[in-house]
Formats: C-alpha cells, sequence, structure tokens
C-alpha cells in the first residue's frame, strides 16, 4: 500500500530506494516553500493593532514563555515552523530577543515529545532511550544557560553579535552554519573515532590530532582578541560588501555618466562623434609636429 505514484506492489529495494529519494527531496521543497510562505504572510500582516497584541501576549515570565514554547511545538508537531514563524516577529521588533530565548527553548522541549511518542508506541528498549537522550538533552540545556543570568546572556550576546555580523554581510550565516553544525560535529566524531579504534597507533595518532587542536585554538583565540582579528574580519566583510554593491551598481553608474557626457556635448555643441575625431586628429597632429622637430634636430646636428 502507498501512493501509487511513487511505490508500486512487487517493487524491489532499488525501487523503493529512488522513490524514498525523490519523496524526500519534495517534502524538503514544499517545507521551503511553505516556511516562506508562512514568514512573508506574517510580515504583510503585522500592523498596528495586531503588533501591540502579540507584543503584550509574548511579555510574559519566562517559565510559562518555554510552556507556552513548548505547547505551540506540540501542536504543530516541529520546532521549525514555531522558530521560523517567532524569528520575524523579532526582526521586526514586535518581540524582544529575551523574549524569543524561552518560547526557543520551549520549543526545543516540544519537539522531542514527538519522538517520545512513537517511541512509546513501538516496543523497542533502545528507541525509548534515544528519545529520553534528546528529551534530557534539551532539558540540561536549559538548565545551564537559562535560570542563571550570567549564563543567559551568553547566548542573548552570541545572537546580537552575529546579527551583526550578518548586516554586514549575507556570507555570516552559511559560513556560522558550516563550522558550527558540520565541520566541528566532523572533527570530534574524527577524533573520537580514533580513539575507539584501540590500538596504540590510532591512540598515538589521535592524541597528537587533539593537542594540534588545542594549540590551534589557542592561536585562533590569541589572533581573535590580541591581534585584531575581529576587525580584520570585519573589515574584509566590509570590503566585499562594497565590492558586491559596486558591481551591482556598475551598470547603473555607467549609465549615468553617459547621460552625463551626452548632456555635456550637446552643451559644448558638438557630437560625440566630431569630439572623438577631433581628439585623434589633435593627437595625430601633436605627434606629426614632434617627428618634425626630431627630424630638424638630426639635420642641424649633422650640418654642425
Amino acid at each position: 500500500t502507498g501512493c501509487p505514484a511513487f511505490f508500486q506492489n512487487g517493487a524491489n529495494l532499488h525501487d523503493d530506494s529512488i522513490s524514498g529519494g525523490v519523496c524526500l527531496v519534495l517534502s524538503l521543497f514544499l517545507l521551503i516553500v511553505c516556511l516562506m510562505g508562512l514568514v512573508n504572510v506574517l510580515q504583510r500582516g503585522l500592523a498596528g493593532m495586531s503588533t501591540r497584541i502579540i507584543y503584550k501576549a509574548t511579555n510574559v515570565n519566562g517559565l510559562i514563555g518555554i510552556v507556552i514554547g513548548a505547547a505551540i511545538t506540540i501542536l504543530v508537531q516541529s520546532s521549525s515552523i514555531t522558530t521560523s514563524v517567532l524569528t520575524p516577529f523579532v526582526g521586526l521588533g514586535v518581540i524582544q530577543l529575551e523574549q524569543m530565548l524561552p518560547l526557543t527553548l520551549g520549543a526545543n522541549i516540544g519537539t522531542t515529545i514527538t519522538g517520545l511518542l512513537a517511541a512509546m508506541v513501538s516496543d523497542n528498549v533502545d528507541a525509548l532511550q534515544v528519545a529520553l537522550c534528546h528529551l534530557f538533552f534539551n532539558l540540561s540545556g536549559i538548565v545551564i544557560w537559562y535560570p542563571i543570568p550570567i549564563m543567559r546572556r551568553v547566548p542573548l550576546r552570541g545572537a546580537r553579535a552575529l546579527g551583526r555580523a550578518t548586516r554586514r554581510s549575507r556570507l555570516v550565516p552559511p559560513i556560522y552554519i558550516i563550522v558550527v553544525f558540520f565541520v566541528i560535529p566532523l572533527l570530534l566524531l574524527g577524533l573520537s573515532s580514533l580513539f575507539m579504534q584501540k590500538t596504540v597507533g590510532f591512540t598515538v595518532l589521535g592524541s597528537f590530532l587533539v593537542i594540534g587542536v588545542i594549540l590551534g585554538l589557542a592561536r585562533f583565540i590569541w589572533w581573535w582578541k590580541k591581534q585584531e582579528g575581529l576587525q580584520k574580519c570585519l573589515a574584509c566583510l566590509d570590503r566585499r560588501t562594497d565590492m558586491n554593491n559596486t558591481m551591482k551598481t556598475l551598470p547603473e553608474d555607467m549609465q549615468f555618466l553617459k547621460s552625463k557626457v551626452s548632456l555635456l556635448a550637446e552643451h559644448t555643441g558638438l557630437p560625440e562623434d566630431e569630439e572623438a575625431g577631433d581628439a585623434q586628429k589633435g593627437s595625430d597632429g601633436t605627434a606629426d609636429d614632434v617627428a618634425a622637430e626630431n627630424e630638424e634636430v638630426a639635420g642641424g646636428d649633422k650640418n654642425e
């Protein structure tokens, strides 16, 4: 049973794999399109009284905000929808960043409920363990980063710094995603796999790599803090942004310059082609005069 357009009775494993991949790509595409449409509709609908209502509704205690975020995520079964809906509100100033943090933390808790319910339905103990690990991982993150005010400022300051950097250049978000969600996890996974081989060679290699990573991280922090690495990165982003803006406006600037040249030609009363011809004739005449003077000087030297 299933969708006859993708899955049919009698299909082999290869056919099912291809159909599953096609369905995955289509589902991701539809999810992205729907999220973009949802954000666009919300941005257009936020005006007047609705903005004030949302601001008052979200101006609640942090614990209540966590409960609200978890409840919304449980209803929609996706933390991505919750954060994608609330993020434009923060950008428009409807929700303060301090109010967005507990809602996001609650969404992280709510997204674990789906896996927990699915694990409870199955009789597999391993599935229940994974679901509980997911739940307690998010709960431990909330305990570490939210109750203590000093710790709470760390993600808030990081979010503001990332927002300021993103305003300078659009390359910052993809670089951040690649480094944080791909490079660092793969690096840690690779190092841990070396120690799990239980051989002396891989253990020694992993030890040297760990020492190298620690030294490289310390050198990067020194460059970032003491050698104005932050200012150099920001200056590089500014130069790249200025270059992109210049390339975008270059055709318009050329048209503007051409229009100014045309106005100048009309003001002088000479067509552009005649001006170019006169300039060419003037340069040719100057070259001829210089050649004649050189010949006269050479003839005088011979007579002497």
